[in-house]
């Protein structure tokens, strides 16, 4: 077998894996699990559970957290919310986080090694330039992204392998960007089980609340700001450069 072709199988298969892994998923039924329903119909066991084994319950909870994301399963808003119900808060607000950081750490690295150098490598002048633009700001840019919900969490995990965002940027960005929203959730878990005992559901669209989304939007602005100092520091200069007759 040529040693290029050979290559190129060993690229892919870990994107082989994740592919697999997505519609075994829902072939196998898990994705009815990974409901409300579920999790009330399961919460005395998952309560006992947790009460009698806490170590290896919150390994576990990380580890499916961080499965379901790196496979680009449905699911991760209802995993949040249980993470709340089952250790409250803040210790569920930090396992999530942390298995959610894991999970997208590795889709982008799978992403990356396997098809994301591939692509740049063979990119035209108007990619190019939204790569040099993307890398240029790119801690800037991720956090906006992680912080405001405007776009799918599965697709902001690969988009940045195909942009050269470096790995380093990309996991502190993610773990620091990913807080806010997790403790949100959880806290909204939290009071599931009052909620499931008058038959109730919870807001799932909470983060679009105005006493949530107004803060997210304020941290946003935050991260915006080292972009336009660089743009009207880039102006600045530029515009005196051109004064100069010399």
């Amino acid at each position: 077998m040529p040693i290029e072709k050979t290559f190129g199988i060993r690229r892919l298969w870990p994107l082989a894996v994740i592919v697999v892994g997505f519609v075994a998923f829902f072939v196998l039924g898990f994705d009815r699990y990974v409901t409300l329903d579920s999790l009330r119909d399961h919460r005395t066991q998952l309560i006992d559970f947790v009460a009698d084994n806490a170590l290896v319950a919150g390994l576990l909870f990380m580890a499916i957290y961080a499965a379901a994301t790196a496979l680009s399963l449905p699911g991760g808003l209802i995993l949040s919310l249980a993470g709340g119900f089952l250790f409250g808060t803040w210790l569920g607000g930090c396992l999530a986080a942390i298995g959610a950081t894991i999970g997208a750490s590795a889709i982008f690295l799978i992403a990356k090694t396997s098809l994301g150098d591939a692509m740049l490598a063979r990119a035209g002048p108007v990619i190019k330039k939204m790569e040099a633009g993307f890398r240029r700001d790119a801690a800037s840019y991720m956090l906006i992204l992680r912080l405001v919900p405007l776009f799918p969490f599965w697709l902001v995990n690969i988009v940045p392998a195909f942009l050269g965002v470096p790995f380093r940027t990309y996991f502190v960005t993610t773990a620091l960007g990913i807080l806010p929203a997790a403790f949100i959730y959880t806290c909204v878990g939290n009071g599931l089980g009052q909620l499931f005992e008058i038959g109730g559901n919870p807001n799932l669209g909470v983060i679009f609340e105005p006493q949530f989304l107004v803060p997210l939007l304020g941290l946003a602005v935050l991260a915006m700001i080292p972009v336009a100092y660089k743009r009207w520091r880039s102006r600045t200069d530029s515009e005196e450069g051109g004064d100069d007759p010399g």
